[in-house]
């Protein structure tokens, strides 16, 4: 009979849960704070555990990784059961090693359904570890959005564009997200009066194109290559099983989307409040540390992609340049701008 240690503080949701896995013909151990759980744990060797995190004398946390530095408890598998569903707190358990995390309120069926999935793949391994195949989990799970790229680039679509090339047009559905492997790309919208402003810049190693995880959704902007540029491919489809499969990997992507958003609300920020020379200035920066490898490489891009970036005219972007040119922070190179004094850039209000 398989043995379920279930560890929680709550003595109604305890009894419940226990109620309606016995009924189920699951063999039912409870505990009613983390030191206690850890004890059991230690002692009968359940198949599983369904821990709560908040929970007086030892949280969640520390259970899981007391038992993650025990080989004989190591390979149990752990379901985190929590109120708390904030990102970072899922995250947190997630690469500690926890195999799942539920949250409150939640259904049976939900429950059941991890438990039974979660120790389906611990036979699985538990299989391949007796033939000698320890890493193999390793090797089945994404773990990390660097092993989300890898998989990009083995398994992902080859599309190549040349400089200009539109990738795709707003209203477009997006099939693919993409992960660029050589090049850069922008992406940009145009407002009512026709005038482009560029919402995004992406370099080699950069995921783009992700209106939706899950959903395949109208772009809501254009991209286009500032380069020659590579890019690998993954369908939407695949991508949502991915994301389905690898919890750790999702939680990241999470985070990267929140970290779109605050640079856009920086950038915000900047075109609101700058003055004309700092806006000019922190747009050559970041154009340098998008789509340059080393800062001082000359910037390959037109003044009107420069300046649609800092928010500033066109005419105004070019005598801003034209002054620091004169004070020796940049010099042109025909329609392309180098670095002379990233220092004395970095410093300009």
């Amino acid at each position: 009979m398989t043995k379920v240690l279930i560890i929680e503080d709550d003595k109604v949701l305890k009894e419940n849960i226990a109620e309606l896995l016995e009924l189920l013909k699951y063999d039912v151990v409870t505990a009613s704070d983390g030191k206690e759980g850890l004890t059991l744990a230690k002692s009968i060797h359940p198949d599983i555990i369904v821990c709560d995190i908040m929970m007086p004398k030892m949280d969640g946390y520390e259970v899981l990784d007391n038992l993650s530095k025990n080989k004989q408890t190591k390979y149990i598998p752990f379901i985190f059961l929590s109120a708390k569903t904030e990102h970072q707190d899922i995250r947190k358990g997630m690469n500690m090693g926890a195999d799942d995390y539920i949250t409150k309120p939640f259904t049976e069926d939900e429950l059941v359904s991890a438990i039974k999935s979660r120790l389906a793949k611990a036979a699985i391994l538990e299989d391949r570890r007796n033939l000698g195949h320890a890493s193999i989990e390793e090797e089945d799970e994404l773990r990390s959005l660097n092993d989300l790229k890898n998989f990009f680039d083995d398994y992902g679509e080859i599309f190549k564009y040349k400089k200009n090339d539109i990738i795709y047009h707003e209203g477009d559905h997006s099939n693919y997200i993409y992960l660029i492997t050589q090049g850069a790309v922008k992406s940009h919208k145009l407002d009512e009066y026709g005038k482009e402003l560029v919402t995004g810049l992406f370099k080699e190693d950069d995921l783009f194109g992700y209106t939706s995880f899950t959903h395949n959704l109208p772009h809501r902007e254009t991209a286009t290559a500032i380069k020659k540029t590579e890019l690998r491919g993954v369908s939407i489809l695949q991508l949502s099983q991915i994301l389905s499969d690898n919890h750790k990997v999702a939680i990241e992507l999470l985070d990267l989307l929140t970290d779109d958003l605050s640079n856009i609300k920086e950038q915000l920020l900047q075109m609101a409040y700058s003055s004309v020379n700092k806006k000019t200035a922190d747009t050559i920066i970041q154009f340098a540390e998008k789509i340059n490898r080393k800062p001082e490489d000359p910037i390959k891009i037109s003044r009107h992609d420069l300046a649609s970036v800092a928010g500033v005219a066109t005419e105004t972007f070019i005598r801003t340049l034209t002054n620091f040119k004169k004070e020796g922070i940049i010099k042109t190179e025909g329609r392309n701008i180098v670095v002379m004094d990233l220092e004395r850039l970095k410093e300009i209000q």
